[in-house]
């Protein structure tokens, strides 16, 4: 088996719709650090699992310095539905990681 991650910096705005009182449903922004894992039994043509190119085209180009709301508007853009939408996103990938702060991370991982 074949894993690769790749990390990334998304610097991005959102805020949060939530049935009680908190700052994070006032705009916002985080420096997201993701890790994006991806597995495969076998290689491509070009010897990768997946091109870290096209991780960082899925995931940076779509999000970073963007107003995440927008880019994703059919769900409430918190850390774990980030990590869900990102996966679902790229090729291969059964494991992503979003810190939105220090000390705060979001796991979404096939089981």
């Amino acid at each position: 088996m074949y894993t690769v991650t790749k990390r990334l910096e998304v610097a991005g705005a959102h805020k949060l719709t939530l049935p009680y009182k908190s700052k994070c449903s006032n705009l916002h922004g985080h420096n997201w650090i993701i890790y994006v894992t991806c597995k495969a039994e076998t290689l491509n043509e070009n010897g990768m699992v997946v091109d870290f190119k096209h991780i960082s085209e899925a995931v940076k180009d779509k999000l970073d310095h963007q107003y995440v709301n927008e880019v994703l508007p059919n769900m409430n853009p918190t850390a774990e539905n980030i990590a869900k939408w990102i996966h679902d996103n790229v090729p291969y990938c059964v494991k992503v990681q979003v810190q939105e702060s220090e000390g705060n991370v979001a796991i979404y991982e096939e089981t």
